[in-house]
């Protein structure tokens, strides 16, 4: 559930009464609280910003003054527009075949502060054929599968990423990466989505919760000895700056790891809703956007124009925005969140009137980012600003 009030409803309309929704705003004492408490949970081990989960590059600076180090970017094209904006220590977390892309990075300065991730011979291949060169080798990052494959790996629980997993893979493509001189190994990184981005705790089911704190638990056991294992192969053949791990979800299991020097965050900077599914650690929400009230089909229906925000990932409600201010509301089973228009029910849907606003939350972090070229800053009951986000600054990288 939502831990927002009332209060937080009067408070924010009083901040914005001057706005005409739909708009999308941030608190900064709940994004600035989120911070520090990432830093918390990961007890003096770096915290590397994931951009993609915030997409303004004003709220990305905010949070790096605040003790977040480094950029883990989603595109090679988003890394170099923010090395050109003057950011530093960029990894790309996806791999690339943008072929522009590793041209200008292959040609350019950019060469020195960003890295990208590979994991097979044609990313290699599609690096040197960019025009890699020798004297300004591209740094590079191995992915390797964080997955866990129990019953003697008949059953893989984990999102399908690299097709790296043991130690020996890992050095042989060491190896490879090491016989290339336009090449330059700079780090490693392995993502535990199911358990950096999946909630132990789901409402009203217990028994699910309790089932997936047993899987997350064994698997986490599994990685935390196979990473060091491949983390010290890697070494073998070439140093690491950076061995990068966790999300989220899961800062204090991954930061606690030895052969790990930097966990990334950064959805937990915004607190969605999928993250109120944990039981060890509790984000404030602090990105919201507001719609407003444009009709009254009946006297326990309010109806509120737009509103269908869907996050990605597998199709279910847990995708859907929530509405939460005021607290009662819910979405029409039938109609959920729509392009045009979302029907709201729930106690508080019949004090609605024309013309009011109903508050959401996403379910996902930086998506909210591509429907809204700004993002309003509120503290307190003040408006203290807006910020570009991605798409207000004219770019869409994916």
């Amino acid at each position: 559930m939502s831990p927002l009030t009332d209060a937080d409803r009067a408070r924010l309309d009083a901040a914005t009464a001057a706005l005409d929704p739909p708009f999308a705003v941030v608190d900064l004492d709940a994004f600035d609280a989120n911070a520090d408490d990432l830093l918390r949970r990961a007890g003096g081990v770096a915290v590397r910003l994931a951009s993609k989960s915030v997409r303004c590059r004003g709220l990305t600076e905010r949070a790096l003054a605040r003790g977040l180090r480094g950029i883990l970017a989603f595109t090679l094209p988003e890394a170099l527009w923010l090395a050109g904006h003057g950011h530093e220590d960029l990894v790309v977390a996806y791999p690339t075949v943008d072929r522009a892309a590793l041209r200008e990075l292959a040609g350019g300065e950019a060469h020195e502060r960003v890295t990208v991730m590979v994991d097979c011979r044609e990313h290699l291949d599609a690096i040197g054929a960019a025009g890699a060169r020798a004297d300004a080798p591209v740094r590079v990052c191995i992915d390797v599968d964080a997955a866990w494959w129990p019953l003697r790996g008949r059953v893989r629980i984990g999102a399908m990423r690299s097709p790296l997993r043991t130690p020996e893979q890992a050095a042989a493509f060491a190896r490879e990466i090491a016989a290339r001189p336009e090449l330059r190994l700079d780090g490693l990184m392995s993502y535990e989505a199911h358990i950096a981005g999946v909630g132990d705790r789901p409402p009203r089911r217990p028994l699910l919760g309790a089932a997936l704190r047993a899987v997350q638990a064994a698997s986490a056991r599994e990685l935390s000895a196979r990473r060091a294992e491949v983390v010290a192969a890697v070494r073998e053949v070439a140093p690491l700056r950076f061995v990068n791990g966790g999300g989220t979800g899961s800062v204090e299991r991954t930061a606690a790891e030895p052969a790990v020097t930097e966990v990334a965050a950064g959805s937990g900077l915004y607190g969605p809703t999928l993250f109120d599914a944990y039981r060890a650690f509790t984000p404030r929400p602090a990105a919201l956007f507001a719609l407003p009230v444009v009709r009254r089909p009946s006297a326990t229906v309010a109806t509120a124009l737009g509103g269908g925000y869907l996050a990605s990932g597998a199709a279910g409600a847990d995708r859907l925005p929530r509405p939460v201010l005021p607290p009662g509301l819910r979405l029409d089973r039938r109609e959920g969140a729509g392009e045009v228009q979302t029907p709201l029910r729930g106690r508080a849907a019949a004090d609605l009137r024309v013309g009011d606003r109903a508050w959401f939350r996403h379910a996902k972090a930086g998506e909210l980012c591509e429907r809204f070229p700004v993002l309003h800053l509120v503290r307190g009951s003040e408006l203290a600003g807006e910020v570009a986000t991605y798409r207000g600054e004219g770019c869409t990288f994916l």
